[in-house]
């Protein structure tokens, strides 16, 4: 066996992602490696990858350089959803040691220690998604503050521009018992706040006896866990059971939602094979705000959609002006092997998909902005964070204000009374402390 000690990890793309490389690293720690930063000259590099945009693919391919430039003779392990989609396409990369497909990442210790040593040929491992069909489950740990809980993972829905069911298979869960017994987990740390993830985590149950619904009233019994958010929800799945128990009846999930939308036009919408119209999207959002108008909203929008056009990316600027959202997630269409839409009408032209970005970044500014500005005066709970930027600390709201303040180290990872006094030149709310 290759004696390898220090490890270091790189993480590209969701917040899925992320709670699967804690994972990941904590086995590395019950093995008696050492992590270590990416630039601390580690012996093994493992760059879990991501395929939503072109750039992530770019990115992967930066990093294994990097690392070589770092320590020439290191191991280099790529996993995630890159590697289940193109795992030929990496193992040609220079310097790429193993390539670990969605069944196999899990596994990666004893691929590593089973190896007798460095091979001028990379070892490539995966099967077919189609036999995907465990659920592993995960949660990070690092961030004091917060954790990402894998609660899902798959995707049964097939939208024309996505490759995520191609790369991680079909959705499924693990029961809610057993989810809770996760969650228990990170109560026992000092973890106050806690990120539902997954890729369709609205589908937890696949419609058999356990659902999200029912999921989400048992994680808010868990004692040790102040908060809970909920990642990213489609919203033909965001039913209004679900929403009144967070906004009303819960005691721990806070009053922030991120809804995707991709487009306001309904023509598009059926093209990308979504599973409702921009009339229900409306119907979740008035809803959120007629209970609870201080909600924060955040919405996914996707631009240059193959044959949008100029009148059908207004509609959705015009759709999305009377929203009452928060912050938009802009992306720019990107063309992806082996999905539909590529077929489905005329490439927008890359300057005009840039342009169209640029519009929905300014509208998302400006409704960041409103939103802040209908916060100012508020008397608002902060969960500060760790990290100190020039005698500066900044914690989120529960409604996702996020506040700066001067740093305290007494006020790291604990929750404060705060009133939202106003917002400063970086956009960032400033704020003063209420002594109780």
């Amino acid at each position: 066996m290759i004696q390898y000690k220090k490890v270091a990890f790189y993480t590209l793309g969701c917040k899925l992602n992320f709670s699967e490389t804690s994972t990941i690293s904590r086995l590395f720690d019950d093995a008696g490696y050492a992590k270590v930063e990416f630039e601390d000259t580690p012996d093994i590099y493992v760059i879990n990858t991501c395929s939503v945009t072109e750039n992530a693919d770019k990115k992967c391919k930066q990093l294994v350089k990097k690392a070589l430039k770092i320590n020439p003779n290191a191991f280099v392990a790529i996993i995630g959803c890159f590697a289940q989609l193109k795992p030929t396409e990496i193992a040609e990369i220079p310097g790429v040691d193993l390539v670990l497909g969605a069944n196999e990442k899990f596994n990666l210790i004893e691929h590593i220690e089973k190896l007798n040593e460095k091979s001028d040929t990379p070892i490539v491992e995966f099967e077919s998604i189609k036999n995907t069909n465990e659920f592993v489950p995960a949660y990070s740990i690092g961030d004091r503050t917060r954790s990402f809980l894998k609660i899902q993972d798959g995707c049964d829905y097939f939208c024309t521009f996505c490759t995520i069911p191609l790369a991680r298979g079909k959705s499924r869960n693990a029961s809610i018992a057993d989810t809770v017994l996760e969650a228990n987990k990170i109560a026992q740390t000092d973890i106050k706040e806690v990120v539902l993830t997954g890729v369709n985590i609205g589908d937890f149950g696949q419609g058999g006896d356990e659902n999200f619904f029912s999921l989400i009233k048992e994680l808010d019994t868990v004692e040790g866990i102040d908060r809970y958010r909920i990642s990213s929800i489609e919203p033909n799945l965001l039913n209004n059971e679900i929403i009144h128990f967070c906004l009303n009846e819960s005691a721990h999930f806070v009053p922030h939602f991120h809804i995707p939308l991709q487009v306001g036009n309904d023509r598009l919408l059926i093209a990308m094979r979504r599973k409702y119209e921009r009339e229900l999207y409306a119907e979740r959002v008035q809803y959120i705000k007629q209970l609870r108008p201080d909600a924060c909203i955040g919405v996914d929008v996707i631009v240059g959609f193959p044959g949008e056009t100029d009148e059908e990316f207004l509609d959705t600027v015009h759709f999305l002006k009377e929203l009452p959202i928060s912050y938009l997630h802009v992306f720019t269409y990107s063309e992806r092997a082996n999905t539909t839409a590529v077929k489905l009408g005329e490439p927008v032209p890359m300057n005009i998909r840039r342009e169209r970005s640029k519009q929905l970044h300014i509208l998302s500014d400006k409704k960041k902005r409103a939103f802040y500005e209908e916060n100012i005066g508020t008397i608002r709970t902060v969960l500060f964070e760790h990290e100190e930027d020039h005698g500066i600390m900044y914690g989120f709201t529960e409604n996702y204000v996020k506040v700066k303040m001067p740093y305290d180290s007494t006020l790291v990872n604990t929750f404060n009374k705060v009133q939202l006094t106003e917002i400063d030149r970086d956009g960032i709310m400033k704020a003063t402390l209420i002594n109780e």
